[in-house]
């Protein structure tokens, strides 16, 4: 499938506000990918469709993933919000005829992130989360400087402030993300939390 043609099936798809937000991971994602030496064509692919199952009804969720043989874990059936990550990746191999595996493990990923993610993995991951829509999370100023530096160190703020953010709330943590912030924690070159 022709992307612009994936653009007019998005359209449809998603919400005005949810489409906004994808055309914005999409061009940041690339940008970020430049940054790091990365095939933007495939970033802005993966930022385009990373959310491509968002505006689906909950129970449709739950029968596509039946359908598609996606696995859910004990957290996204509690959350179901989570879902979109590894339904988007089934929706975008089988409706937009996506057959790149980097790509659909970075759209798979892109909620909680995962230990030791691809380069992809972590455009997409911090793409999603900068934006320029995106203006009510905390340190983006700084996120925004890691981004075009240094990845790890963008995907350990970002994991970190998630994680004091849900915790604050009391809202439920998907353990994969504490996994994720745990690895990038103990794994970056500095320290910067």
């Amino acid at each position: 499938m022709e992307i612009t043609e994936m653009k007019k099936k998005l359209k449809k798809e998603l919400d005005k506000n949810r489409y906004e937000h994808t055309k914005g991971v999409m061009y940041t994602a690339g940008c970020i990918a430049m940054a790091h030496g990365y095939d933007y064509k495939k970033a802005m692919l993966a930022g385009l469709l990373h959310d491509c199952a968002k505006c689906i009804p909950t129970e449709t969720k739950f029968e596509l993933c039946e359908k598609y043989h996606v696995i859910l874990s004990e957290s996204e059936v509690k959350n179901p919000s989570l879902i979109h990550a590894k339904l988007g990746a089934a929706l975008a191999e089988h409706l937009y005829e996506v057959t790149d595996p980097e790509i659909l493990h970075a759209i798979k990923v892109h909620t909680t992130g995962m230990p030791d993610m691809s380069l992809l993995d972590k455009i997409l991951f911090v793409a999603d989360y900068m934006e320029p829509g995106r203006n009510e999370a905390p340190n983006l100023e700084v996120i925004r400087e890691l981004a075009f530096g240094d990845l790890d160190a963008c995907v350990a703020q970002i994991l970190y402030d998630t994680l004091k953010y849900l915790s604050g709330k009391k809202g439920a943590i998907d353990p994969m993300t504490e996994m994720t912030y745990k690895f990038y924690k103990d794994n970056r070159k500095e320290t910067v939390l």
